[in-house]
C-alpha cells in the first residue's frame, strides 16, 4: 500500500475527496506536516493506491483502508481528518473503530443524508463521456479561489492546481461509482452515539460551489457538542487555498485531543454495520 508519512508530532490522518487523490491535497500535506505527523493515501480503489478494495463492502472498503493505513504505520490513535467524500469516510470509521480515533475532523464533508443532485445525476449516465462538462463545470470554484488569493496570484494558483490534477489524473468512472456507493450507506444511527471531540469546518456560503455549507452543517445536528468553523475567504477549497490556515486549526485541534481518554463508544460498541 502506498502511503505517505511526513512530518512529526501528533499523527493526522488526512482523507482525500471523491476524486480520490492524495496529490490534489499537497498544500495541505506540506503545511501540516510543519505541525504534526501527516498520513495519507489515494483512495483504495485508485490504481496508484497499492491498496486492496472489495467493491461489495462499498464504502466500508475505504474505512477497512484508513485502519489498515493505521496498522502500517504503527499508529495506536489518531485525528482522523475527512476532505468532502472522505469526511464520510471520517465519521463511518469513527463509528466503527472508536479506540482508534483521538479527534474527528471534517472539511466541507458530505453528510450521511448527502444525494446526488440533478448536475452530479446527469454526469454519471455517462461518467468518460461527459467528463468535459464536468472539467468546465470546476471553472464554478474560480470565484473562491480569487476571494482567497486575489485575482493574479489567484490565476497562478488555478494554473499550478490545474496541472496537479492533469499529471494526478481523476477516472469519471470511479467518481461515479463512488457517488452511487454513498447512496447504499447507511450509517446515521451509528454516527449518533459518537462522542469524540469533533471539528466542521466550513466555508463561507456564498462560496462554497460543490458541497452547500448547509449539508456540511448537518453534522451539528448528528453531534451536538461539534464546533464549527468558518474558514474565512474559502468555500470548497480551503486546504488548498489556505493551506496554512487550515493547518493551523487542524493541527491546533489534534494537540488538544491527542492524549485525551477514551471514555466513549459509538452506539454499535465500535462495530458499525457493513
Amino acid at each position: 500500500m502506498n502511503i505517505i508519512d511526513i512530518g512529526t508530532g501528533n499523527p493526522v490522518v488526512l482523507i482525500p475527496g471523491i476524486q480520490g487523490r492524495w496529490e490534489w491535497m499537497r498544500p495541505a500535506v506540506d503545511a501540516l506536516s510543519k505541525h504534526c505527523r501527516v498520513i495519507t493515501f489515494s483512495l483504495a480503489d485508485e490504481p496508484t493506491s497499492g491498496a486492496s478494495f472489495d467493491a461489495s463492502a462499498g464504502v466500508w472498503s475505504y474505512v477497512q483502508q484508513v485502519a489498515d493505513v493505521l496498522d502500517a504505520t504503527k499508529v495506536p490513535k489518531a485525528t482522523i481528518c475527512g476532505v468532502s467524500y472522505g469526511g464520510l469516510i471520517a465519521a463511518a470509521f469513527t463509528a466503527r473503530h472508536p479506540d482508534k480515533v483521538s479527534a474527528l475532523v471534517l472539511s466541507s464533508a458530505i453528510p450521511p443524508s448527502w444525494k446526488p443532485d440533478a448536475r452530479a445525476e446527469f454526469l454519471m449516465r455517462a461518467p468518460l463521456l461527459l467528463s468535459p462538462l464536468f472539467c468546465i463545470g470546476s471553472l464554478r470554484m474560480c470565484p473562491e479561489i480569487f476571494a482567497a488569493r486575489g485575482t493574479v496570484p489567484g490565476a497562478a494558483f488555478a494554473a499550478q492546481h490545474a496541472a496537479t490534477v492533469f499529471a494526478n489524473m481523476f477516472s469519471p468512472r470511479l467518481m461515479a461509482r463512488r457517488a452511487r456507493m454513498v447512496t447504499l450507506l447507511d450509517v446515521e444511527r451509528q454516527l449518533g452515539g459518537v462522542k469524540c471531540p469533533t471539528l466542521v469546518v466550513t466555508g463561507e456560503p456564498s462560496l462554497d460551489r460543490v458541497v452547500p455549507v448547509a449539508l456540511t452543517r448537518d453534522y451539528h445536528r448528528i453531534w451536538p457538542h461539534a464546533i464549527q468553523v468558518v474558514l474565512e475567504r474559502t468555500g470548497h477549497l480551503g486546504l488548498i487555498t489556505r493551506p496554512d490556515e487550515f493547518a493551523r486549526l487542524v493541527a491546533s485541534f489534534a494537540d488538544q485531543n491527542a492524549n485525551r481518554t477514551s471514555t466513549w463508544r459509538s452506539a454499535s460498541g465500535g462495530m458499525g454495520a457493513g
